[in-house]
Order: structure tokens, then C-alpha cells, then sequence
């Protein structure tokens, strides 16, 4: 018998309670959800990525890539059907609440959690790097340039999801444009010989000229490998301010991933060729470095590095909305603190935004080390990951007959791909950086003792998630009966 338990407030009471924490439906078709996906993750194509060459080299980082490209792959295509099933801004935390129950939902809802509150907050110090560089305005990185770039963000996201996802959608345009006249640009200088150019690590076990760190340098460029699809999971969240959510969700998340594995393997490519993998390993803008053979800016080396800021902007902007609406469905549920799911006048949830925002901030302005908190974001990610891939295994195994308007192609085969891959990339953290592995285990840690000792027994019976479990709950005992 379970020990959670549900506060059942009368009709009254419950629809008074929801009123204050609606979301506004109906506000984004299958195109600016498509933008939102590739949003997220755009600013990976940028930075980030380029550092694998130096824990795996060109076949390395190539292996990492593909296999990770598989995960991700995989794993929306079973969110695709989960989110036809379910269309909530829960997401994943919703999908797992169902199939693993409270426990399953509250781990998933606080892994996905862990990732879209340290992702902004790495980015926006990344962003504060990129200004410095160009010299725009002569600002300095720093936390009066974060909490610039926090207050202008959340303010557009207060103002309205459709403003706020509209925004988004043309910042990403600009990026993803960017991405095409860099690769335009960097082919003709491509060479073959150019990316096995990272000396050989004789002592690595199965090293060659491709995989200069051996064969472990492979598994060690899994979270680089993630970063050119990091985030895509989260098209899910905008359920609730979807139109029609059980065929647009699944159409938008697959776009996305269309999208995003023809700007990896295109990015990946033109800048290791044109420049060569060894000069590009350590950059911090490595498409910019690929342009620049003797280290001269140039006009297009200047307009591949404005991008790269629009890149960081629209990733960092979409990732406050994605962090919101879990921290709004988690609370509206009861398992975190009611008070942050309440929503404004324009539907906004304010103190979703606004206390993420300000913990993003803080840990910014505290810190500044921009990698290490990627790498905690990272972990958060794969924990989820894996989750929802079981997620989609249990729900095919225990309800087959559960209506699904979009089903996964090769069904549990494909889900268990992915969630053998994430356990993997999970590992793969602590290969990278123990630190931050350890950082990210003692969040949890924070957050399931106050799951255990006090949320799971008030969680609201009426939150959609809820309800939905309920009602799987209460025809499994029928079938019983």
C-alpha cells in the first residue's frame, strides 16, 4: 500500500485552486513549438561541443555524437507518443507519474528540474563572455551584465507565452541562418587531414590517429556529444499552451530533431575540417576560430560571432521557459510549494520565473565558472532521460490499450535504446567531472528528503497529473474486481 497521499478539496475549492494556476491555452501551433526545440539547443552548436576533441578526439567526439544523436532520437520519439497521451506542461514528471508512480514522477520532475535551472545560469555567463569579446558597449562580464540579461528575459516571459515563444522563434532564426553561411563558408577551406590532427596518446588503449584517446576517450566525449541535442526533450513542457497538443507536440518534437541532427553533423564537420580538430579543442568559440586561420577577425568571423550570441540568447531564454513550466506543474501538483505555481493576469506563472531566475542569477553572479555548472545540468539530464525512456517501457507493458494517437516506431525497442545510452552518458558524468556529479547527487538528495518527509503526503488530487494517475489507478482495481 502506498503511503502517499492527495488533499481532496471540494468541486469549489479545487476549481478556485486551478483558476489560479492556469496556463494560457492554445497559444503556440507545431512551428513556433518547433522553433522552441531547436531554441533550446541551438547555443551547443556554438561552444561546448568542441571540448569532446579533447577528451576523445575527431572519432571520438563522432562516435559520442552518433550515439548520443541515437539517444535522442530515440527518446522523443517515445516522448512524441507520451505526449499525446498526456499533454500537460508536467511532461516528463507527468509521463513518469503515471508508469512509476509518485516517487518515479517527483525523481523525473527534479532531474528535469536540475537542468533548466543551471543551464541558464551557465549560459547567461557565457553570454557575458560573448559581449565582453566583441566589445558591445564596452560592458564587462560579470553580475550587473546577468542580471541585466535575467531581468530583460523574465520580463518578456511575464509579458505572455505567445510574445514570449515569438521572441524566441526570430532569435533562432537569426542562429540557425548563422549556422548555414558558417558552414558555407568553412567547406571550401575542409580538409580531410585536418581532423585526425590531435596527437596520439600511445599509452591509450586502442588509439589510433582517430581516436587518439583511445577507446575510453569514446565513452569520456558522451556529455559533448549530448550538447548538440541537450534540451530538445523539453518541446513537451508547452503542452497546455498548445494548440491541439496530441498531434502538434509529437509533429514539432520530431521537426526539431530533424533539424537539429542536420546543424550537428553540419557544424561538426565544416569547423574541425576548415581549421583542424587540435586548433579548435579548447576554443571558447570554436566556429569563430575555424574562420580566423591566422587570427585575424574578419567581417564574416564577426558575423558568426554575433550569432553565436543570438545563439546563447534564444537557448538561455527558452530554457527560463522550459525550467518554469516544470517548476509550475510540480507545484501545482503539491511537490513543491503550492505558492510557486500561481499564475497572473496574462496567465504567467510570475514566481515559476521568478524564483529559478533568481537562483540562476545568484549562482552566476557566485561562481562564474560556466562549464562546471553544465556539467551538473548534464547529470540532471541523463537522470531524467533514463526515467522517461522506462517510463514509455512500462506504460507499453502494463496498458497497451491506453489511447495513443501517435505511437513510437519499433515501440519498446526503441525506448530501451535510449535508456541503455542514457545510463551510459550518466556514468559518462563522472568520467568528466566528479565535482559536479556530486554537486547534482546532493541537490537530489535535498529534494527527496523533503519529498519523503513531508510533500508526497499533501499532493493535490485535482492536478492533472494527478488525475490521470487516478483514474490508471482506479481501472486497474475494476480490472481486478
Amino acid at each position: 500500500m502506498s503511503q502517499e497521499s492527495t488533499d481532496t478539496p471540494s468541486a469549489a475549492e479545487a476549481d478556485d485552486y486551478l483558476s489560479r494556476r492556469a496556463l494560457r491555452r492554445g497559444s503556440a501551433g507545431w512551428v513556433l513549438l518547433t522553433g522552441l526545440g531547436v531554441a533550446y539547443v541551438v547555443s551547443g552548436d556554438y561552444s561546448g561541443w568542441n571540448f569532446g576533441l579533447a577528451e576523445g578526439g575527431f572519432g571520438g567526439l563522432a562516435i559520442a555524437m552518433v550515439l548520443m544523436g541515437a539517444m535522442y532520437a530515440c527518446m522523443v520519439f517515445a516522448l512524441a507518443e507520451l505526449s499525446s497521451i498526456l499533454p500537460t506542461a508536467g511532461g516528463g514528471y507527468g509521463f513518469a507519474r503515471r508508469a512509476l508512480g509518485p516517487w518515479g514522477g517527483f525523481l523525473t520532475g527534479t532531474a528535469i528540474l536540475i537542468e533548466y535551472v543551471l543551464a541558464p545560469a551557465a549560459i547567461v555567463i557565457f553570454i557575458g563572455d560573448y559581449v565582453e569579446s566583441l566589445g558591445l558597449f564596452g560592458l564587462e562580464s560579470g553580475w550587473p551584465l546577468y542580471l541585466v540579461c535575467f531581468a530583460i528575459f523574465l520580463g518578456i516571459h511575464l509579458w505572455g507565452v505567445g510574445e514570449a515563444l515569438r521572441f524566441s522563434f526570430v532569435v533562432t532564426g537569426i542562429a540557425v541562418a548563422a549556422l548555414v553561411v558558417f558552414a558555407l563558408s568553412a567547406l571550401p577551406e575542409f580538409s580531410f587531414g585536418a581532423l585526425d590532427d590531435i596527437p596520439v596518446d600511445p599509452s591509450a588503449a586502442g588509439s589510433s590517429s582517430w581516436l587518439p584517446f583511445g577507446l575510453l576517450g569514446i565513452w569520456a566525449a558522451f556529455p559533448f556529444g549530448m550538447w548538440f541535442f541537450l534540451g530538445v526533450e523539453g518541446v513537451p513542457l508547452a503542452a497546455e499552451e498548445t494548440k491541439e497538443p496530441a498531434r502538434t507536440l509529437p509533429r514539432a518534437i520530431r521537426w526539431s530533431m530533424g533539424v537539429l541532427v542536420v546543424l550537428a553533423v553540419v557544424t561538426f564537420f565544416a569547423a574541425a575540417g576548415a581549421r583542424g580538430s587540435s586548433a579548435i579543442q579548447d576554443a571558447g568559440n570554436p566556429l569563430v576560430e575555424a574562420l580566423q586561420p591566422d587570427g585575424e577577425a574578419t567581417t564574416l568571423s564577426r558575423i558568426v560571432n554575433y550569432a553565436g550570441l543570438a545563439g546563447l540568447v534564444a537557448s538561455f531564454f527558452s530554457l527560463i521557459y522550459a525550467g518554469s513550466r516544470q517548476l509550475f506543474a510540480l507545484s501545482r501538483a503539491g511537490y513543491l510549494p503550492r505558492f510557486l505555481s500561481l499564475t497572473s493576469r496574462r496567465k504567467a506563472p510570475y514566481l515559476g520565473l521568478l524564483v529559478p531566475g533568481s537562483i540562476g542569477f545568484l549562482l552566476a553572479a557566485a561562481s562564474g565558472n560556466g562549464a562546471r555548472m553544465l556539467n551538473i545540468a548534464v547529470f540532471g539530464a541523463t537522470i531524467s532521460y533514463a526515467l522517461m525512456s522506462l517510463s514509455h517501457i512500462v506504460l507499453r507493458r502494463r496498458e497497451p490499450g491506453l489511447p495513443r494517437p501517435y505511437r513510437t516506431p519499433g515501440g519498446v525497442v526503441t525506448s530501451s535504446v535510449a535508456l541503455v545510452l542514457a545510463c551510459a552518458a550518466l556514468v559518462a558524468t563522472f568520467l568528466v567531472d566528479v565535482t559536479a556529479a556530486l554537486i547534482a547527487l546532493a541537490v537530489y538528495a535535498v529534494a527527496v528528503a523533503y519529498f519523503g518527509l513531508y510533500s508526497r503526503k499533501h499532493l493535490v488530487a485535482k492536478a492533472p497529473e494527478e488525475e490521470f494517475a487516478a483514474l490508471a489507478a482506479a481501472e486497474a482495481e475494476l480490472t481486478r474486481d
